[in-house]
C-alpha cells in the first residue's frame, strides 16, 4: 500500500468524485425530479445512475456503457455522461494500475468533461457544479499521473482539484459528497510528510490537514453518504489494514463490497487477503481458488496481478501445514503470474522465490535452491529484507 500512495496519495486521491458510491443503494426509491438547476441533484437521474454504476462496479461494463451512453445522447453538452465513462475505464486500470492500456481513452474522457465543465463555468462561474466536475476530473487526471510518476502533472492536476473544490462548496446538497474529498485531504496530507520526508516541501503547498479528523470523516461518509459511500468504504479497508491496524475492519468491509459486488476483482482479491491476514487460512484459500479459476475461464477483470495474490495465499497455506508439494506448486505460479505483470519487485514475488529456495534446498537441490536466490538478489534492492534474507540464506547453507 505505502508504495501506491506516495505522491499519488498526496496530490489526487482525496478529490475524487461525486458519485463513486452510488451504487450503495441496493433498492433505491424513486423520487420525483429535483427543482434544483443541477443535473447531479435529479432524483430521477440519480436513480437511474445507480443502476448503471451497479453494473460498473460488478464489472458488467457493456451494461454500464450502454446506460452511460443513453445519459450522453440525452445531456450532450454536460460532463457526467463523459465523466461517468472515465469510470469505467478508472476501474478496469485500478485492478493493475501498472497496466497502460486504458490510460489514453481514460484521459481522454476526462478531458471531455473537462472541456464541457469549463463551458459550463466560463458561462456562470457560480455554478458549483460544474466547479464540482472540474474538481473531480483533475483530481483524476493527478490520480493517475501520479501512478505514472509524472510529478509535474500530477501537481498541476492536484492543485486545480484543490481550488475547483473550493469553489464548488455553498450547495448544502453537495455537502455531504465533499466530505470525502475533506476527509482523504486530511488524512494524507498528514500521513504522507511523515511516511515520506523528502515530500515535506512538496506537501508544504497545500494547507494543513488533520490525520485523525480525516478517518472520523471517511468513516461519518462511508455510513452516511449516498453518492460516496462505496469509494469511502474502499479507502477505508485500504487505510485500516495498511495503515491504521484494524485487519478485522478491513475484513468486514471489503466482505461487504465482495458480497455486494462479486464479480469485481479487487474487491475479490481484497476479501481474501483480509481473510489470510486475521487468519482464516481456509476461507482464503477458497476465495483464491475462486479467483483462479476466474482467471482461467478470463473472466472479464481477472488477470495476472489478482492472479498474484490468491496463489501466494494459497502457497503459503499449504507450506504451513507441511504440504510441500502443494506449496511449491503455487509459489511457482505466483511467480509466473508476477512476471506476467512485471511485478518481480513485489513482496510476494521475492517471498515466492526465498520459499522454493527453501525447499529446494530441503530436497538437496542446490543448485536449483541458489538461482532462486539469485533471482531474489538481482530484483530486490539490497535494503530489502528480502535481499537480506537470500544473502543470509545462501551463505549459511554455503549454497
Amino acid at each position: 500500500m505505502k508504495k501506491r500512495c506516495g505522491v499519488g496519495l498526496i496530490l489526487a486521491f482525496w478529490m475524487l468524485i461525486p458519485f463513486l458510491g452510488i451504487a450503495q443503494a441496493s433498492s433505491p426509491v424513486v423520487l420525483p425530479p429535483s427543482n434544483s438547476e443541477y443535473l447531479l441533484l435529479d432524483k430521477g437521474l440519480q436513480y437511474r445512475i445507480t443502476k448503471a454504476i451497479n453494473s460498473m462496479y460488478n464489472f458488467d461494463f457493456p451494461t454500464a456503457e450502454r446506460d452511460f451512453a443513453v445519459i450522453m445522447y440525452q445531456y450532450p453538452e454536460h460532463p457526467l455522461p463523459d465523466f461517468l465513462m472515465a469510470l469505467g475505464y478508472w476501474w478496469r486500470i485500478e485492478v493493475d494500475v501498472t497496466n497502460t492500456r486504458y490510460d489514453n481513452i481514460f484521459l481522454q474522457y476526462l478531458d471531455r468533461a473537462n472541456e464541457k465543465a469549463e463551458r459550463i463555468f466560463d458561462e456562470n462561474p457560480k455554478n458549483k457544479e460544474a466547479a464540482f466536475f472540474l474538481a473531480a476530473g483533475y483530481g483524476f487526471q493527478g490520480r493517475l499521473y501520479s501512478e505514472r510518476k509524472s510529478w509535474t502533472k500530477a501537481t498541476f492536476a492536484g492543485k486545480n482539484a484543490l481550488k475547483y473544490m473550493e469553489l464548488s462548496r455553498g450547495e448544502e446538497e453537495f455537502n455531504p459528497e465533499l466530505l470525502l474529498g475533506d476527509a482523504l485531504f486530511n488524512y494524507f496530507s498528514v500521513w504522507i510528510p511523515e511516511e515520506y520526508p523528502l515530500l515535506r516541501p512538496v506537501m508544504a503547498l497545500f494547507p494543513k490537514g488533520n490525520k485523525q479528523l480525516g478517518l472520523q470523516q471517511l468513516e461519518t461518509v462511508a455510513s452516511n453518504a449516498f453518492y460516496t459511500r462505496v469509494e469511502a468504504q474502499y479507502f477505508l479497508f485500504r487505510l485500516y489494514a495498511s495503515m491504521e491496524n484494524r485487519p478485522y475492519d478491513a475484513l468486514r468491509i471489503s466482505e461487504y463490497l465482495h458480497g455486494k459486488f462479486p464479480n469485481n476483482p479487487y474487491f475479490h482479491r481484497s476479501y481474501a487477503r483480509h481473510l489470510y491476514t486475521v487468519g482464516r487460512w481456509t476461507e482464503s484459500v477458497r476465495q483464491s481458488q475462486e479467483i483462479l479459476d476466474r482467471i482461467d475461464a478470463k473472466q472479464t477483470g481477472y488477470e495476472s496481478n489478482s492472479g498474484r495474490y490468491a496463489a501466494f495465499y494459497i502457497a503459503e497455506y499449504n507450506y504451513r501445514v507441511g504440504n510441500k508439494a502443494e506449496a511449491k506448486k503455487y509459489y511457482l505460479k505466483t511467480v509466473a503470474y508476477g512476471e506476467e505483470s512485471e511485478s518481480q519487485e513485489s513482496g510476494y514475488y521475492l517471498h515466492s522465490l526465498i520459499q522454493l529456495g527453501k525447499i529446494e534446498t530441503e530436497a538437496k537441490n542446490k543448485a536449483q535452491a541458489r538461482k532462486y536466490f539469485d533471482r531474489v538478489k538481482k530484483y530486490a534492492k539490497r535494503k530489502h529484507p528480502a535481499h537480506k534474507e537470500a544473502r543470509d540464506f545462501i551463505k549459511k547453507n554455503k549454497l
